[in-house]
Parts: structure tokens; C-alpha cells; sequence
């Protein structure tokens, strides 16, 4: 697979970004890989420590997490999803259900209007014991990049710096080294189907 040549480093992100998104679009298989890759976030023993677990809800061509949240409701755990609220932030749901979300306006599934602000509902980051992250493209130091919006490093700041931070990924996403800035944040493991990369995490 042709890697990115850009040299400056906001183009070769944009490229990273553009043949990130073309592999995953192109993965065959996505809904088996992602069963299997899924399965192997809830074998880590961070997943057996943990009490509060946070998912993302797959949107577009990420690995598909929604086919393994009934699973993952049923381990006694608390299990915490997020939404986008109107100021473009992550707000966070404890999910009881599967029927507690619906498709929102962009074909994703989100909690029920009618449910997000109820008080029992709502998690703060803090209460997090492990989070399951989204992104476009990693490299296997962990680094990470998302679409460009900063919605989930706002998010990730506001979780307890011993929390481990756990990326699924299509192994086609992994490329040589993504350009990082001294505020970026590193994952503490990437899986993907084809194994479980350790990161650099946030305390080294």
C-alpha cells in the first residue's frame, strides 16, 4: 500500500487522512472484522478491571462497535456511550439498552433526546475506567488522528490520566508515523484484527 509523501505537516496529515479514510472504506469484510476485534477489547484485562466502560458508536466505515454493545450490556458493567451536543462537544450516556438510542440526523445512533439530560443518565470523563476510541489513522506508537474536529481530545484531557485508552482499528489504518503535536494524546493499546499494538499511552 502507497504511503503519503507530503513533507509539510499539515499535508501530509490531510493525506494521511484521505488514504486512511480510502483503505477503510475499501476493508472488506467489516462487519466480521469488527466482531472479531471487539471481542478482543473486551479479552483485555483493562476491560475485566474496569467498572465504567466507555464505546463510541461506529459512524461511517470505523469498526463497528453497535453489533457488540448488546453484548457488552449484559457484563455488569456500566457501559457509556457518547453524543454531540448543539456546541460541537462530547457529552456522555449511561446506555441501559439498545432501545434507549435511535438513528440521529446523520444516520448514527445516539440516546433518545428525551433521555439525554436526565440526571441519572449523564457521566462526567472523570468516572471513566477505560475508553474505547475511535480514529481515522494510528501509527504503532499510539499516536492517533481523528477527523480534525477535536472532539474527542477535548474529551480525552478530561479523563483520569491512570485511565487506559484503547483504540480499535482496521489494521489497514496503521501507517509508518502520523505527525504529532506536544499536546496530542497516545493510545495505550490499538487492536485491530490482526493484533493488539501497545502504545506509548499518556504517562510516558
Amino acid at each position: 500500500m502507497s504511503e503519503p509523501a507530503a513533507t509539510d505537516p499539515q499535508a501530509l496529515k490531510k493525506a494521511i487522512r484521505e488514504e486512511a479514510h480510502r483503505r477503510r472504506n475499501a476493508q472488506p469484510n467489516k462487519d466480521e472484522l469488527s466482531l472479531a476485534i471487539c471481542a478482543a477489547f473486551m479479552e483485555q484485562a483493562e476491560y475485566a478491571a474496569a467498572g465504567t466502560v466507555m464505546f463510541y458508536v461506529d459512524a461511517r466505515s470505523e469498526v463497528r462497535t453497535r453489533h457488540s454493545l448488546e453484548k457488552a450490556l449484559k457484563t455488569h458493567k456500566k457501559i457509556v456511550v457518547p453524543w454531540c451536543n448543539p456546541q460541537q462537544e462530547l457529552e456522555l450516556f449511561h446506555l441501559e439498552a439498545m432501545e434507549e438510542m435511535a438513528l440521529g440526523m446523520y444516520k448514527i445512533l445516539e440516546p433518545l433526546p428525551e433521555l439525554r439530560h436526565q440526571p441519572r443518565k449523564k457521566v462526567h470523563p472523570r468516572e471513566l475506567d477505560l475508553v474505547m476510541v475511535p480514529g481515522v489513522a494510528f501509527d504503532r506508537r499510539g499516536a492517533r488522528m481523528g477527523h480534525g474536529f477535536g472532539y474527542y481530545d477535548k474529551l480525552l484531557h478530561q479523563a483520569r490520566e491512570e485511565v487506559p485508552l484503547v483504540a480499535l482499528s482496521f489494521e489497514c489504518q496503521l501507517f509508518p508515523e502520523i505527525p504529532t503535536q506536544p499536546h496530542d494524546i497516545f493510545m495505550d493499546k490499538i487492536i485491530t484484527e490482526a493484533a493488539v499494538h501497545p502504545g506509548k499511552g499518556r504517562r510516558s
